[in-house]
């Protein structure tokens, strides 16, 4: 939780908003992995590992292609915990997020998850299956240990849930750009997009990151002044799925030169 605030805080200071960046964990194996987010964290302010899981229902094809492999080189709660120990060596103060269905969660014991998550040093949560209304026990328990719980809120969202969502979460709300799954898109709808962060702040006083279809530069500088945040996946896993690290690279720098102030 410390080091999302401080990350957010040090960034605005700078005149810079966090790109934030997702990848699923032992893609395409669990060690080459390793390599592939340790190049991520050299561009991105925050990262978001992947839990693979069987049914990735929130995913597009890309991701969900990327949980099978994922799964046929043996990844487990136990090797996602382990990579995760890895990055918290190699980049002590950015924040690293785990993103999960809740099912392995559960499997894995929801108690003894969220402390062995802070023990290889996570600092916050986002399981996309796990609606606030189902999330009470979950937020209390990750922030009785200092963690952050981050739940998504999306175009369809009253501001009654808004309203839920915004006691649950930590330091941010993952506002959903589309009624759909993951993936990249050409176009984004901006002035929605831009309607829907001003709606979600306002009524949550809670900072809005904005994910799901991101996929380049250009998107991010259309909508740059209203998110406080900007998250990317599909794009990035896509390259990963190629092992096209200069192509990865490339992206990234790109995705971070537009998070700068115009």
């Amino acid at each position: 939780m410390e080091r999302i605030e401080k990350t957010f805080t040090g960034l605005k200071e700078r005149g810079e908003k966090p790109l934030i960046v997702y990848a699923t964990a032992c893609d395409p194996d669990c060690r080459e992995s390793v390599d592939y987010f340790k190049l991520i964290l050299e561009y991105a302010d925050m990262v978001e590992v992947g839990m693979p899981f069987s049914d990735p229902l929130a995913d597009g094809p890309t991701i969900q292609k990327a949980h099978e492999r994922a799964l046929r080189a043996g990844a487990n709660t136990c090797r996602v915990l382990e990579l995760v120990s890895e990055l918290r060596d190699f980049a002590p103060e950015k924040p690293i997020i785990l993103m999960g269905y809740y099912n392995p969660i559960f499997v894995y014991g929801e108690d003894k998850f969220i402390r062995d998550a802070k023990s290889v040093g996570v600092d916050g949560f986002i399981v996309p299956d796990l609606p606030p209304e189902e999330g009470e026990d979950f937020s209390r328990k990750v922030k009785s240990l200092k963690l952050s719980p981050i739940f998504l809120a999306a175009p369809t969202s009253t501001d009654e849930r808004l309203k839920k969502i915004g006691q649950l979460s930590g330091e941010f709300i993952y506002y959903v750009s589309v009624t759909g799954i993951t993936g990249e898109r050409e176009e984004l709808a901006y002035s929605q997009i831009e309607g829907d962060i001003e709606r979600i702040k306002r009524v949550t006083g809670k900072r809005a990151v904005v994910g799901f279809g991101i996929s380049k530069p250009e998107h991010i500088r259309r909508m740059y002044n209203n998110p406080d945040g900007f998250v990317v996946g599909s794009a990035v896993v896509r390259r990963i799925e190629k092992r096209d690290k200069e192509g990865l690279k490339e992206l990234l720098k790109t995705l971070k030169d537009a998070t700068k102030s115009p």
